[in-house]
């Protein structure tokens, strides 16, 4: 015995900084929970169900704009600064909407909280990487999923409570001095570090993020139309987001091309492929077995579960190398993903669901902590914000689009007439592919250049 203490994310060197963190983190996506349930009230109150869609969309589209601007404030600065003016961005969204008499200044709220958002998320991945060790970070991702996943679970019925018992201006506007706490403690934690260097400046790219952002937001609102007029907007959606991913993407994510872009592909991989299932379940359950809309949302939460237990085991083993952990996780996620095609079977009434999305929760649990720590541990000081960046757009980007995806597959067979479970048979094939994709890239994941790995590297210079 050496009389070492063992370091952790709750020593006394971290506990401040990773409890500021988490807060920020915990508050940000309960503030996404809640606002689902805080909308009807709300468009309902100012008469204004038309716009029903938008408060949702300005949130996207700002947001990755952010992620842009985070990035770049990341690579060229110390974060602190640049988390405080996203904190008091998204602060000030929340005020706004908090106190909006007309849509158009709801919608201008969640405009403004994106953006705050977007830069916050971005540079939190930067302190992550520079106030904690490699051995730490394992650990830390698996506190972020925590942080994630938790508000899955309580958000939606607190902002239903507070919608109820204060109405829904409280959602927004409860959340303020709860986002400066968190604030303070991550500020007075220690000063941030500047980056190790300049960076090579990337100008233009919050122009490419706002054109990514809305070929989304297009692509969307063409997904809910199903009309002649959408066919028109899905073109120009895909038009424009591919512009704007270009630019925005590490050259070779499409290809999973060895190292970074590897790591970027794999992020949204996952993230598409649970996120397009998560949203569909609530649904088949409700259409094609007759669950209650409170009963159609319980097996999402086995899903919350199961992630939160496997990142903190994860976080147990900083010695197993992230790429075996990654590769284990797109598999428990895509056998997960397959026998939760149980629920399109009439005889079964959808029970399974409860274990099946359990089990996919796992493999998130495994997987997203691994492509976080795997992105710190190869991003050059200088490179770190606009990596994470792209890490956060590839999420939002595959989610986005493989959400719409499988709900226009489900969607038109419900308008249809005819039988639902030939549609969530395509739809679960459709999403258990980008998780087996995953799993077949994982090993490209690790830094090129050595070992077996020597020959990506004549790949990622051609």
């Amino acid at each position: 015995m050496d009389g070492r203490v063992e370091e952790s994310i709750w020593d006394a060197g971290h506990r401040r900084t990773t409890t500021g963190l988490l807060t920020l983190v915990t508050l940000i996506a309960f503030e996404a929970m809640a606002v689902g349930t805080a909308m009807p009230s709300a468009v309902a109150e100012l008469d204004a169900v038309a716009w029903y869609a938008w408060p949702f969309s300005a949130f996207l589209v700002t947001s990755v704009v952010g992620m842009v601007v985070g990035g770049e404030v990341g690579d060229r600065r110390a974060p602190g600064p640049g988390v405080l003016a996203g904190v008091l961005v998204f602060a000030a969204g929340l005020v706004i909407a908090g106190i909006a008499q007309h849509m158009a200044v709801l919608v201008l709220g969640r405009a403004v909280q994106g953006l705050g958002a977007g830069v916050v998320i971005v540079l939190l991945y930067v302190i992550a990487g520079q106030a904690y060790s490699p051995r730490l970070r394992p650990r830390l991702f698996g506190a972020f999923a925590a942080g994630w996943v938790l508000p899955a679970l309580i958000g939606p019925l607190a902002a239903g409570l507070v919608t109820t018992h204060v109405g829904w201006r409280g959602v927004f506007l409860g959340l303020v001095p709860l986002v400066a706490a968190g604030l303070a403690l991550l500020l007075t934690a220690g000063p941030g570090e500047e980056p190790a260097g300049a960076g090579t400046p990337r100008r233009g790219r919050a122009a490419w993020a706002l054109l990514a952002g809305a070929g989304i937001a297009a692509l969307q609102y063409a997904g809910q139309r199903l009309d002649l007029a959408a066919v028109a907007l899905a073109v120009a959606g895909v038009l424009a987001l591919g512009l704007g991913l270009r630019r925005l993407l590490p050259r070779g994510t499409v290809r999973a091309r060895a190292g970074i872009p590897a790591v970027v592909a794999s992020r949204g991989l996952l993230a598409g492929a649970f996120f397009g299932m998560d949203a569909l379940i609530p649904f088949v359950l409700t259409e094609q077995h007759g669950w209650s809309a409170a009963t159609a949302g319980l097996p999402l939460t086995a899903g919350a579960v199961g992630w939160v237990v496997a990142a903190q085991l994860q976080g147990r083993r900083p010695d197993v190398p992230r790429q075996r952990v990654l590769r284990t996780g797109c598999l428990v996620l895509a056998t997960g993903l397959a026998a939760t095609a149980t629920i399109a079977v009439p005889g079964l009434g959808g029970w399974p669901a409860y274990v099946t999305w359990g089990l996919a929760g796992v493999g998130m649990g495994l997987g997203m902590p691994s492509v976080g720590v795997l992105l710190l541990d190869q991003s050059p000081e200088a490179e770190r914000g606009s990596n994470s960046a792209a890490l956060q757009i590839s999420d939002v980007t595959a989610s986005a689009l493989l959400v719409g995806a499988a709900g226009v597959l489900v969607a038109g067979a419900a308008d249809g007439g005819g039988p639902l479970w030939p549609a969530v048979l395509v739809a679960v094939a459709v999403l258990t592919l980008p998780a087996l994709l995953g799993a077949g890239i994982a090993g490209r994941t690790a830094a090129p250049g050595r070992g077996a790995l020597e020959g990506a590297t004549t790949l990622a210079a051609s």
